[in-house]
């Protein structure tokens, strides 16, 4: 404390600091930490997983499997072999089928982490337990500092992160690119090692979505809108598609291209702003409350006109 500063004017000093704190407009942090277009890192990585080319063998959910040392989840093959129903604690990548009710149509897709260049479930993580490599771009999880609210489960626009119901120490298992069985030994992934047609590959993130464009400029009209999902939807992911079927229609939301942390901290901002979200909501229940208690009043009133004062306990 420095001399001539007393302990009220130390008071007031932090009064007026919490205040000033708790007023200032939110979106002058968080339009720092999130961007509306967020930009990848220099050396990201990513997949590029073209489903015009994918023949469903699936090798590549047998390959995650076993360099990632998860046990086989047989719920749809009665117990035989790994033919999982969807994404959950035991697969972190699966392959799945779309058909077209009436249409004839249909194609496979690849369901995996996207590993957004600013993603939700790091956003809505209030332990930093998720973090997004500042390297490679790659989406990690660090059970030390998870306590399992499951908020990154809600965060996540592609419902991608899944809980271990069945552990008594349960971990959030996604994709995390193999970062520490492979990547990190300066290997492939290994559902991209294990592709026989090249359907999903491995590298730069700007390599890949070149290549993206190289295919649709090669093959106009064969793909979906002539355009890379990933490149923009969600702010941008590291993991694009490329498909002769809308997107929806395999899984992949409408997000449009703002960051979706971005979004939700500017709706944020409006909401706090001058805390006037806080005080809105004091008044409704202000109201509330005062409409309860007359309306109390009042009935306590009738009764006593009618047989006098209630009895004390």
């Amino acid at each position: 404390m420095s001399a001539g500063l007393t302990r009220r004017e130390l008071l007031r000093l932090a009064c007026i600091g919490s205040a000033a704190a708790a007023v200032a407009p939110v979106e002058t942090a968080t339009a720092a930490v999130h961007s509306e277009k967020p930009q990848a890192a220099p050396g990201a990585v990513g997949m590029l997983y073209d489903a015009t080319v994918c023949t469903g063998c699936k090798a590549c959910m047998a390959a995650c499997n076993q360099v990632n040392e998860l046990p086989a989840d047989s719920a749809g093959s009665g117990g035989l072999y790994h033919a999982p129903l969807d994404l959950n604690s035991k697969t972190k990548n699966i392959i799945k089928l779309y058909q077209a009710p009436n249409a004839g149509k249909w194609s496979f897709v690849k369901r995996q982490c996207m590993h957004c260049l600013d993603p939700a479930c790091v956003s809505g993580c209030p332990f930093e337990a998720l973090s997004k490599d500042p390297e490679k771009g790659v989406v990690r999880w660090d059970g030390s500092r998870c306590i399992g609210c499951r908020y990154c489960e809600i965060a996540c626009p592609f419902q991608i992160p899944k809980f271990e119901w069945d552990k008594w120490n349960p971990r959030i298992v996604k994709c995390e690119f193999c970062i520490t069985q492979r990547l990190e030994k300066g290997e492939q992934p290994g559902c991209t090692g294990a592709c026989p047609t090249g359907a999903v590959i491995f590298g730069k993130r700007d390599a890949l979505l070149a290549e993206a464009k190289r295919r649709i400029a090669a093959s106009p009209g064969k793909y979906f809108e002539n355009r890379v999902y990933g490149e923009k939807d969600a702010g941008g992911t590291q993991v694009f598609y490329l498909a002769a079927v809308p997107f929806k229609d395999l899984g992949l939301p409408e997000l449009g291209t703002d960051s979706i942390p971005y979004y939700a901290t500017k709706v944020n901002a409006k909401l706090y702003k001058w805390l006037s979200g806080p005080l809105v909501l004091y008044g409704i229940l202000a109201l509330a409350v005062n409409r309860n208690w007359k309306h109390h009043r009042h009935e306590q009133e009738q009764h006593e006109a009618k047989g006098g004062l209630p009895e004390q306990l």
